[in-house]
Order: C-alpha cells, then structure tokens, then sequence
C-alpha cells in the first residue's frame, strides 16, 4: 500500500498478474515503492475506494498491456487506466505520470488501450525477465538511485528490514549465522537469493505442519503496538514495548509465545486477528497502542480470545517516560493473570538491564534504526545510539552487547577486517557484556556471532551457542543457531534438522528458518525437501534476495537449468546474475555464453564474489583457479568460507592434497561427502 508520492503503480489483468509480479520484485529489489498486493483484491466499496486513492497519490502508473488486455474489452484495470488518464490531465505536459509496458508481442498499433498511452514511450518486456534498463529509467522518473546494499553493492546482502533481526535478537544476521554456515550460503556460497514462484500444492502444508496442531490455551501473539503520537514518529517506542514484552512473556512457564519476527509479519498488512492467530497457532492476541506527548505515555492494551472475539481484559496506562519498565512488568503480569496462570505473576519477570529510561530510549531508537538499516550510515548511527546507552548506564548489559553485535556489522558489511580501532573497541563491549551477564542468551550468541566472523573459531562459537539454548531453549534464533553449530561438524544431522524445526514451529513466519532448513537438506542430498522449503519462503517473503539465489542452486542441482537460469536472472542484481548465468550456461552446455558471464564477474565482483567464482571453478574441475580463488577469499576474510566443508559445488577439491591444507588453516573439520 502507497504511502506516499513516490509510490508505483502497476495495474494489471488477472492473467498478467505473474509480470506484474515480477516487476513489482524487481522494482522493489532497486529500493522503490510499488502497490502490488494480489491478497488485497477482494473487491467491494472500501477496496475500490482505496484503489482510487491509490492512484491519485500515487507517483508513477505502470499500465502493464498484453494479449490478455487485448481480449477484455472489459476489466477493473480499464476503470484503473481512465482514472490514471483523468489524472494525468491535471498535471504539466512535461510531467512524466503513465508508463506503459507491453508484457508479450503486442504492437503499439493493435492496442487497445487510451490514446494518452500512445503519447509516450513505451517499454517492452519479454516473458520471464525484467529488464534492468526499465528499472533504472523508473528510478530515474523518480528521481532516486536504484538501492545498493551495505558493503560491497554486488555482495548479494539483503539488509531489508525484515531480513536482518533486531538487536536483541542478533542470533542469526544474515552476515554470519554464528558463521557456522549460513554467511556461507546466503552470502556467497551455493545458496543464496529467491524467487517469486507459485507453492506447489502440499508443500507449505508440509513444512508449516510442524507447528502445533492443537492451539493451547496457554498461548498468546503479541502484536506490534500501534504509533498514535500525533506525529506518528514514535515507532521505535512503540515497537520496542512490543518486542521487550514478547521477550518477558516468553519466559513465562508453559506460556507458548510466537518469535519476533512472525508476530511483525502482519505489520501494516490489512489482516483479520482470527488470521494472525490461525497463522501463529494461538489463542490468544495482544495488541495496543502508544501515544507519547513530552514525557507522558498513554498505553492502551486489549488481550483478546480469538475464538469468539470477546476481550479478556483491557487497560489504559497514562504514566511517565521514566516509568516504561514498571508499566511493562505490569501489562505482562496482568496478561499472565488474565490467561489465568498460575506459573508466574508480573514479578521477577524483568529483562531489561537498565533503569536509566534515557539509556533504554537510546537502546530503543538503535534497535530501530538497525533493524531497518540498508546503509552503512545507519549502522553507525545505531551504534552511535548504543554508544550514548552505555555511557548513560555502564551497567547496561544489553547496552553492550547490542554494541557489539553492530560493531561486527560495521567490520563485515564495511569490509574492516585490519580496522584495529573498531576491533578493539568491538571486543572492548563484548567483555564488558560478558563480564555483567554471561548468563544472557543474547550475550552468549553475540559472543559466538564474534568468535565465527571475526576470529573463525569455529568450537568456541559452537560452546558458545549451546550456552545460549541452554540459558532459553524457547528462542527460535537459539535454536537455528545451535543447529548450524551442531551441522557445522557434521556429527548429528538428524539433531540439527530437528531443531531447525523447532526453530520454524516457534517462529512460523520467518522466512530464514526455512532457508536454513533447506541448506541442510542440500548438503545431505534431500533436494525436493530444500526446494520446498524454499518455496515456503519465498511465500512469506517474496522479496527476499536469499532465497532467490537459493532456490536457483537448489534447481540447479535438480537438473533444472532453465528454471534456475530464469531466476538467476529476472530476480537477482548484476553481480549475482553473472554468477547465476555462469553456473547455469554451463550446466546447459553453453560453454561460450557461461566463460563470458564469468569472466565478467571475476573482471567486475573479484572482492565481493571471490568465494562464489572458486565454487564455480571447482564445478567446472578447473582446480587450480578454484584453489587460487579460494586463496583470495581467505585473504578477503570472505564472510562465506565459514561453509567451505560441506559446500557440495566444492566436492571436486576434496581428493587434492590442497584440500585438507585449506580446511586445516580454517580449523575447520574434514566431513566426507554423503
């Protein structure tokens, strides 16, 4: 849904609704706004009222014409280009509004559409692709850059705000999944991004099965708490309570809490309560809303029964700034005491480090500010907030630790590895973390996040992560994180998968549960299962780079050039559809087309890509170049070795003698080949 003037526009039949797709990923991947959300097309007088506010707000209009258009002299989309057309009369003859895309063979001539389209240029876009000319040119109406990722652009980092976990949660960045194997795969190793393709029938039934059945009583969603300050810039505050009472209600004995990051799913998404709850397998919901004036709070809070609606117990707090850690201690008793629990009351339930409400807004502001970063800027600004926590409360175990996590951001997505300054200062609030709260599960999986990017240390980081299980078994993140720890070492499969599914079944709607579920499959062989896990992520986030790349490997493997070659390539940036196009032309036989595509990459993305072009070397049983790039990624610190021995595209390497030399700097064990 457009929020502001800087919004896209596809209009669209039915049948087209695949392009439209496409385009919208695309567009979307480039960092624009673009209204495209098939689930909201019910029909109905609010539906079309917002569609036609839609395109009066809207900053461009992307007719999409095709054959299906040609044979519908009626459809809504023809109400949706005269309401574009009337608008357009309004504006400067200069002024760029309607952009019309022809999807297929059809000519300008034989089309049927408003002379206005006519009047300006058209682009044309075969089936299957999205032409990258069209997004820049989009980007350039819009006067705004086509998005770069942090680091190096081409790495192949989404840093989007649902696909890097807040700061509490830092168990499982994108960057290093305690980087014992998921900066390997998502980064630049054999998994990696995801399409936008249809689930197969059965598949998300399958994996979302591992959910509980049976909704128990004892369960309840908090949903993020709604801004109703009268600038509406509140967010931070508003998402912060949300989140620290998830974490103190998960605490609760026998109290079944859904993760972080399912309960955000449906942010700002138009979904009915008895969805989310059927979604999260709960009875339960908690949803509020803040309003902040100066230094006064107004909280309202309802817990409601899904099952018939009825609101088992609602409240109005109006208190002060300072009094933010009594008034969470009072909701989550009273919400534990209106489930009617006997286990645990308000008290003792405290996580929070810190007293200091100045020290928690800044804490607040840099979760915020991180969870959404799609620059390095930001991530130093959070870290300059966190900064600001600790010095106000030097005690703030959370403080520093949070500290530390961004800092290892900064080394990573800046690549400032031989940054001594940082490092110390990195370390520095790592100890001072461990020092106050050893005990803390975040502490201890920031702490492992350390030990594998930073010093590849690979059994520290694995003590370290069952430390963290240990402290809370109930946090999906731990339980993700041990499992990669555990597979790391390849001395338990079977343990590692189940916990993976433990992982999904506490947090059914993050999407990188899933991906990490289907990297373990592949290295095993158990391809069907891997692409289907990925099909399930790809549907709760269609917009995720990982599991595009991902996906295409996993098809790759499956002896589907073509498929993964479409992938590559209609879903992926420039670097990673070099990368794409020089695996899959190869697997195709087009030996020609796939030496040009690497050549490129190893001409234009050498740092980014160093791991990724020895992969494709060791595919290609070209050993010596892939032994060199391998060489070049150790040098780079390339955030993907830490997969380097159970990366199947390197099976080739295992039988050289430079093999077990290789895996013996990286203390990495030797795991033979299933």
């Amino acid at each position: 849904m457009i929020q502001s003037s800087k919004g896209v526009f596809l209009s669209y039949a039915s049948e087209d609704a695949g392009v439209a797709q496409r385009i919208c990923a695309a567009l979307r991947i480039a960092g624009m706004e673009v209204w495209f959300d098939q689930s909201e097309l019910r029909g109905g007088d609010a539906w079309d009222q917002k569609i036609r506010q839609q395109i009066r707000d809207c900053a461009l209009f992307v007719p999409i014409i095709s054959a299906h258009t040609q044979t519908r002299p009626e459809g809504y989309f023809r109400l949706e280009w005269k309401l574009a057309v009337d608008r357009s009369h309004l504006m400067a003859a200069e002024k760029t509004f309607l952009v019309p895309v022809v999807a297929d063979a059809t000519t300008e001539p034989e089309a049927l559409v408003p002379a206005q389209f006519r009047e300006v240029q058209w682009t044309r876009i075969q089936t299957g692709e999205v032409l990258t000319a069209f997004v820049d040119r989009i980007a350039a109406l819009l006067k705004q850059p086509v998005a770069n990722h942090v680091g190096s652009p081409e790495r192949g980092v989404n840093r989007a705000p649902t696909k890097r976990f807040p700061i509490v949660l830092i168990a499982l960045s994108v960057v290093a999944v305690v980087g014992l194997m998921i900066a390997t795969a998502i980064r630049g190793g054999w998994l990696g991004h995801k399409p936008v393709a249809k689930v197969e029938a059965g598949t998300a039934d399958a994996l979302v099965a591992t959910t509980p059945a049976a909704i128990s009583e004892k369960s309840v969603a908090v949903l993020p708490f709604v801004d109703m300050s009268e600038k509406q810039d509140e967010g931070y505050l508003s998402d912060g309570l949300s989140e620290e009472l998830i974490d103190m209600l998960t605490k609760v004995p026998d109290l079944r809490v859904p993760a972080r990051t399912s309960s955000f799913y449906f942010k700002g998404k138009q979904t009915t309560v008895a969805d989310i709850a059927k979604a999260l397998n709960v009875a339960q919901v908690l949803e509020g809303s803040v309003r902040k004036s100066g230094n006064q709070l107004r909280i309202t809070v309802q817990l409601v029964r899904v099952a018939d609606g009825f609101h088992v117990w609602s409240h109005t707090y109006d208190r002060k700034l300072e009094d933010i850690f009594k008034l969470q201690d009072d909701i989550a008793g009273a919400v534990v005491t209106a489930l009617r629990s006997s286990l645990a009351n308000g008290s003792g339930l405290r996580v929070s480090t810190t007293q200091n409400s100045e020290a928690f807004a800044h804490y607040l502001r840099a979760r915020d500010i991180d969870s959404g970063a799609s620059t390095l800027g930001e991530i130093e600004q959070a870290a300059e907030h966190l900064r600001t926590a600790v010095k106000l409360d030097p005690g703030f175990t959370l403080g520093w630790t949070s500290l530390a996590g961004v800092l290892v951001s900064e080394v990573i997505f800046g690549e400032r590895h031989n940054d001594n300054e940082l490092l110390t200062e990195l370390r520095n609030a790592n100890q001072k973390a461990l020092a106050l709260g050893p005990e803390v599960a975040t502490v201890q999986v920031v702490n492992a996040e350390i030990q594998s990017t930073i010093d590849w240390n690979w059994a520290a980081a694995a003590l370290s992560m069952k430390k963290a299980y240990a402290a809370d078994s109930t946090d999906s993140d731990n339980c993700a994180g041990l499992a990669t720890a555990l597979f790391k070492f390849g001395r338990d499969d079977a343990t590692s998968i189940g916990l993976l599914k433990k992982a999904i079944a506490l947090d059914p709607l993050n999407d990188y549960n899933y991906i990490f579920l289907a990297q373990q499959y592949f290295v095993i062989g158990r391809l069907s299962e891997a692409e289907a896990a990925l099909r399930e992520a790809v549907r709760l986030s269609p917009l995720n780079l990982d599991s595009n790349r991902s996906l295409g490997d996993v098809l790759i493997a499956e002896g589907k050039p073509n498929e993964a070659l479409a992938i590559y390539q209609s879903k992926l940036p420039a670097g990673n559809r070099l990368r794409g196009a020089a695996i899959a032309y190869f697997e195709l036989g087009r030996h020609g087309d796939a030496q040009a595509a690497l050549d490129e990459l190893e001409k234009n993305y050498a740092t980014g890509f160093a791991y990724s072009i020895a992969a494709i070397h060791s595919r290609r049983r070209e050993l010596g170049e892939a032994f060199s790039w391998l060489e070049r990624a150790y040098v780079l610190h390339d955030s993907a070795l830490p997969d380097v021995n159970r990366d199947p595209w390197l099976k080739n390497l295992h039988h050289d003698s430079r093999w077990r030399v290789f895996l013996q700097k990286m203390n990495l064990p030797e795991i033979p080949n299933r």
